[in-house]
């Protein structure tokens, strides 16, 4: 048996080791600023989806449902516009800086979606051959579909994210109103107007957008004092008060089974101005990250959930579905896994399985992490991944 004692002092020589090859330069509270994004969406996802056997087999609800006086949860949790905010500033420095050494778009746009397009692959794979397992093995149909749409879902915003990172070169020079006039102007047309529901799909693109190019903005140097972040901040959240207690707009930030209008599918102008809001904080607290980000052990944390956040991304939903799946073979439904989230005694049932959760995301991470890594055309792995502590080469290109 392993001598677990030797652990923390392997853990601080790989921190030591990740701290002194990342380069001087580098902003480390963008990469915080992504780590955190990514938890965000992961833990609001494990915390406000429920897969319950209450109708014979496995359906979803949510405790915001039973209890919506729990949506300032969401408020926390829903983390995207910082993830776009960070994604408009990496993608336009990385194309200032490609169009400088020469590179033409196709090369730069090509190795910017392999990144992201990668890891797919093995989702995809998984769960075609899981559904046809699960549909041979008699499976209710409800219950496959419920599952195949919760494993799949990451999928929409991937998709988003890779169109506005292709277009990177004509939106990074937009201004942010622009894209927050449209959301505007279609919740205007659907909820002043009537006009049909279809027409707030325009907001997908639209309403991400806007942190997309507030963070080109920022890669151009907007934000280098505090004032307009602070005004991000300020009035981001005053519109979004505004819009929840006088406007009739939801007061969660991500979608309630059964409700008749969600913020976030498809965005509403009530999200984009607590995206704005969330960005000012964003912003606001990049020097106090830059400081943590100082200290080896916090920084080598951060760097290796960068490397691996479209993984954790992608196979998060997959990781809690495995154990509550699992969790049947006890023959009782067990309190904050199956169970209907229906009073406050769910809460803390829910916490005790975050760890069994986050376990279970580690196995996928370990098993499906290689397709996050960039290879050279030949099929090889990277001189990073061939050399081990060259980790920090590998985090310079996330």
């Amino acid at each position: 048996m392993p001598d677990l004692r030797i652990l923390p002092a392997r853990w601080a020589a790989l921190a030591d080791r990740i701290d002194a090859g990342t380069p001087a330069g580098r902003d480390r509270s963008v990469d915080a600023l992504r780590a955190f994004a990514i938890l965000g969406v992961v833990l609001g996802h494990w915390l406000v989806t429920a897969l319950t056997t209450a109708d014979g087999g496995l359906s979803t609800t949510s405790p915001l449902v039973h209890m919506p006086w729990l949506a300032p949860v969401s408020w926390v949790f829903q983390t995207l516009a910082v993830f776009f905010l960070v994604g408009g500033h990496v993608a336009a420095r990385s194309y200032a800086s490609a169009r400088a050494r020469g590179t033409t778009y196709r090369e730069w746009v090509g190795r910017r979606l392999g990144r992201l397009f990668r890891p797919v692959a093995a989702v995809l794979t998984l769960w075609a051959v899981a559904t046809a397992g699960m549909l041979l093995g008699g499976s209710a149909p409800e219950t496959v579909r419920t599952l195949l749409k919760l494993a799949l879902s990451p999928l929409w915003f991937l998709v988003v994210f890779a169109v506005l990172t292709a277009a990177t070169p004509l939106v990074a020079r937009l201004h942010p109103l622009w894209p927050l006039a449209v959301v505007l102007h279609v919740d205007l047309a659907r909820f002043g107007f009537g006009a049909p529901e279809w027409t707030g799909w325009v907001n997908v693109a639209a309403g991400w957008l806007v942190p997309y190019t507030l963070g080109a903005a920022w890669s151009r140097g907007a934000f280098a004092g505090r004032r307009a972040a602070l005004g991000l901040l300020v009035g981001g959240g005053a519109a979004t008060a505004a819009l929840v207690l006088w406007c009739g707009y939801p007061a969660s930030m991500v979608g309630v089974p059964g409700a008749a209008v969600s913020n976030l599918n498809p965005p509403t102008l009530a999200a984009v101005a607590f995206g704005l809001a969330q960005c000012g904080l964003a912003l606001l607290l990049r020097e106090p990250l830059a400081r943590a980000m100082r200290r080896p052990r916090a920084w080598a944390a951060v760097a290796l959930a960068n490397l691996s956040a479209m993984t954790i991304f992608l196979w998060h939903q997959t990781a809690m579905m495995a154990v509550t799946a699992t969790g049947l073979l006890a023959g009782a439904d067990l309190p904050g896994l199956h169970t209907v989230p229906d009073g406050p005694g769910w809460i803390p049932a829910r916490l005790l399985w975050l760890p069994v959760f986050a376990l279970a995301l580690l196995v996928c991470w370990a098993a499906f992490r290689a397709y996050e890594r960039p290879r050279h055309r030949n099929g090889g792995r990277t001189e990073a991944a061939r050399a081990r502590p060259a980790t920090a080469r590998e985090i310079t290109h996330a």
